[in-house]
């Protein structure tokens, strides 16, 4: 897959093509464990032979992408996703896909440049408020602590998979060895008054029993062209587990938005 300078760091993409004048959907991956990877193996090539154009790249510090030591502030995720639309020649307003802090860049993205989005669609996401910031200072504190712990690694591999403790690695060595953690909660953040204030429209996909299980509606409600897709029963992991389901709403989402 190629590369490009994209805000100064060598970063990894991929871009499945389509015809001209198609629509365009972006990919935004979450923290961590993860990398465009999770949508290739889950909405991108289903989504491509539907005639859409796919943008996904490897968010900086993950993937193939170059890791520098700092440089985690959410305005630098919204600036790496802006100036490689530049570099890829994409003029015309995107469908921004989020999943989880994936999400959260596309909330931003899309108040800072509200003419370049088209639409968004996040799964199990959340704008970057003071109450987003709080929970997730709370939950990299966490992951920072359990993984310089050597334990967790059997635990993880005893409960989930050698492929799941090979993750934690690539987890911690991404997390400890930068800024991220510190950063990433800094924003800069948004007011619940500047998120009304996006105009286009959003789907957010959430599960029931996921990280906004306190208030599923609450969002959506705030949101002046918000919609709403619950899966009973599911946790976090919307993506992984119901990926088939959730291309279905893509794809009619962007039917409905082109």
């Amino acid at each position: 897959m190629p590369t490009a300078m994209v805000n100064g760091l060598r970063t990894h993409y991929q871009v499945l093509p389509a015809a001209e004048g198609a629509e365009t959907v972006v990919f935004l991956h979450g923290l961590g464990t993860d990398s465009l990877a999770s949508f290739y193996l889950t909405l991108a090539p289903p989504v491509s032979a539907a005639g859409i154009r796919v943008v996904s790249y490897d968010l900086r510090g993950h993937g193939k992408t170059e890791r520098p030591s700092s440089g985690y502030t959410i305005k630098d995720f919204v600036a790496d996703l802006d100036d490689l639309l530049r570099e890829l020649g994409v003029d015309q307003p995107v469908h921004l896909v989020g999943n989880s802090f994936g999400g959260t860049i596309a909330y931003s993205y899309a108040w800072t440049y509200p003419e370049r989005v088209r639409s968004i669609v996040c799964i199990e996401a959340e704008p970057p408020t003071d109450a987003w910031s709080a929970k997730m200072a709370r939950i990299l504190t966490y992951t920072v602590e359990f993984l310089r712990a050597e334990e967790s690694y059997a635990w993880i591999e005893a409960n989930y998979s050698a492929h799941h403790r090979r993750l934690a690695r690539m987890a911690a060595e991404r997390i400890t060895a930068t800024t991220m953690a510190d950063e990433v909660p800094l924003g800069p953040l948004l007011t619940w008054e500047q998120v009304a204030e996006i105009g286009c429209p959003v789907l957010s996909i959430l599960g029931q029993q996921g990280y906004q299980s306190d208030d599923l509606e609450g969002l959506t409600s705030l949101l002046p062209r918000g919609e709403l897709f619950v899966f009973d029963g599911q946790g976090h992991s919307v993506l992984v587990e119901q990926h088939r389901e959730v291309r279905a709403l893509l794809l009619d989402w962007v039917a409905r938005h082109s």
